[in-house]
C-alpha cells in the first residue's frame, strides 16, 4: 500500500486504504474503536479513540508524519493500558520508507 500511495498524504487516506486492504485480505478489523477507560473500576466519558483494533487483541495506529516521537509511542502504550490488550503496531506512512515499531506489554 505504501508502495502505491508513497509519502506525503494525510493519515486519513492511509487509514482509509488500509481498510479497503484488511477487508481484501479477509483481516478482521474495527476501524476508530473506542476504547473506554477506568478509573478505580468507574468507567469515565471520555474515551481513546484508536484507529484500528484487528482480530480483537492487536492495536494499530497509523501516522503521516516526518518522524515517529515519543508521544506517538505513549499514545499507543495509553491504548494499550487502556484496552488491556498486550500487542500495538505504531505505522508512520509519512517517511520515504514505510516505518513501524512494535510494542508490547
Amino acid at each position: 500500500m505504501h508502495g502505491e500511495l508513497g509519502p506525503g498524504f494525510h493519515e486519513q487516506i492511509y487509514q482509509e486504504a488500509l481498510a479497503i486492504e484488511f477487508t481484501r485480505q479477509a483481516v478482521p478489523f474495527q476501524r476508530e474503536s473506542e476504547l473506554d477507560i477506568f478509573y478505580k473500576d468507574i468507567r469515565l466519558n471520555k474515551k481513546y479513540c484508536a484507529d484500528f483494533v484487528c482480530f480483537d487483541k492487536i492495536i494499530l495506529e497509523l501516522k503521516a508524519t516526518e518522524h515517529l516521537l515519543n508521544e506517538h509511542m505513549g499514545q499507543v502504550l495509553n491504548y494499550l493500558k487502556a484496552s488491556r490488550f498486550r500487542l500495538g503496531l505504531l505505522v508512520n506512512f509519512g517517511e520515504k520508507s514505510l516505518h513501524f515499531k512494535r510494542i508490547i506489554t
